[in-house]
């Protein structure tokens, strides 16, 4: 574009936005946030305030006609002492539902992280800006898709030409819940991210609750569900319970119930797909706590261990293997009331094949092409013409092997 004079600046509104569920004006500009605020002031930690805040799945749908667009953002970049930089966060641009450019933007804050001590630093920076030109000289949708593992503060949006809320499309909204996998950990870019892949192939509207960390049955997450508009709803459980060492098999049997029970207040016919954990070898027998390996770290290498032993699982820790055991015994008995109620175990979507073929580089989480395979099956097992999800589908039950069809 050869001048400005022509650029319009749109306010960032909810309007403008997708799979956020509030929008928190700063001194700085507009922060977006997954959980709403009464969630937020119940939360005591600040590893989940980050991952909310840390936008997967948001993005930015216009109708517009514009050839060239600016966002101003201000983004936080994490710096893990001891290892290589991160690559920024990445922003992608599709038009009419394709990817059709990507950027990143320099500047914006940083957060020191030391992962022996747990100690970390914050420093303010400046505003980038994110710059797509040459798009289609066309009325046309375009979406900004956000950083999945950066906050990401949005300060203005510039076009050359008027910038509109695409209305209504008609889509189903597809309510997700699970951990950093979820999130898109380890995933290149935001349309990357398994449940956004799985979204695309429908298409839905996706409110991706991935939390980093935080799939820990909190229930103010259940009750952010509860009350967030959804046709589909689904929750993984698993990992970060067996990665915290949060609870015991007694605590967790009556808190998946009451997690489920609370969402069934807001949403009693809605499908709602129950996940089991993928496979993860360091875990799948052995309990947590997750903690990062040292030695590894101080070789460069971000990998994890699990701290616990296998003999503990007598006193009732949790692993991978007792967790789906029991979310399958869970799904099972209340199926007999709950007709759109369905298990899918998780190495349906990444089981021992997959593992000898896409090893977690970190033993934790997949990369993009996992991620891309994960995507698949789970549009392929949910929302094909026998899963849970299908557009206009029978009654389905849990059989604990998979989703099923009554």
């Amino acid at each position: 574009m050869n001048t400005t004079e022509y650029w319009t600046t749109t306010p960032i509104t909810l309007e403008l936005l997708r799979g956020a569920v509030e929008v928190e004006e700063t001194e700085r500009g507009f922060l977006p946030h997954r959980l709403p605020a009464r969630a937020r002031a119940q939360n005591a930690d600040p590893q989940l305030a980050m991952a909310e805040a840390q936008p997967s799945g948001v993005r930015l749908l216009l109708r517009t006609r514009a050839r060239a667009i600016e966002l101003d953002t201000i983004p936080t970049k994490r710096v893990y002492t001891g290892l290589a930089p991160r690559p920024d966060g990445v922003y992608d641009l599709l038009v009419d539902g394709r990817l059709t450019a990507q950027a990143t933007v320099s500047g914006g804050d940083t957060l020191t992280i030391d992962m022996a001590t747990g100690g970390f630093e914050h420093r303010t920076g400046p505003v980038g800006t994110a710059r797509f030109t040459g798009l289609p000289n066309r009325v046309k949708n375009v979406e900004i898709w956000l950083p999945h593992n950066e906050t990401t503060e949005l300060v203005a949006l510039r076009a050359d030409a008027p910038v509109e809320p695409v209305p209504d499309r008609g889509r189903r909204v597809w309510l997700h819940h699970g951990s950093s996998i979820s999130h898109g950990s380890d995933a290149a870019n935001p349309t990357s991210v398994w449940p956004v892949v799985a979204a695309a192939r429908e298409p839905v509207e996706l409110v991706n609750l991935g939390l980093s960390g935080n799939a820990l049955l909190d229930p103010f997450t259940a009750r952010a569900m509860r009350d967030a508009p959804a046709d589909l709803i689904s929750v993984k459980v698993g990992i970060n319970l067996v990665n915290a060492d949060l609870m015991r098999m007694r605590a967790f049997t009556p808190a998946v119930h009451g997690f489920l029970d609370t969402i069934r207040e807001g949403h009693p016919t809605t499908p709602l797909l129950v996940i089991s954990p993928l496979l993860c070898p360091i875990h799948e027998d052995t309990p947590g706590p997750c903690s990062f390996d040292l030695e590894a770290l101080r070789s460069g290498e971000k990998k994890f261990r699990a701290s616990g032993a296998p003999e503990e699982r007598a006193a009732g820790k949790l692993t991978l293997t007792a967790i789906r055991e029991e979310l399958s015994r869970i799904v099972n008995d209340r199926a007999a009331e709950d007709p759109h109620l369905g298990y899918l175990d998780g190495r349906e979507l990444y089981g021992e094949a997959d593992c000898a073929e896409l090893p977690l580089p970190d033993e934790l989480h997949p990369d993009t092409a996992t991620h891309q395979r994960i995507g698949t099956r789970f549009a392929e097992l949910a929302f094909g013409a026998d899963g849970l999800f299908a557009d206009g589908s029978r009654t389905r039950i849990a059989d604990g092997t998979g989703v099923s069809v009554n």
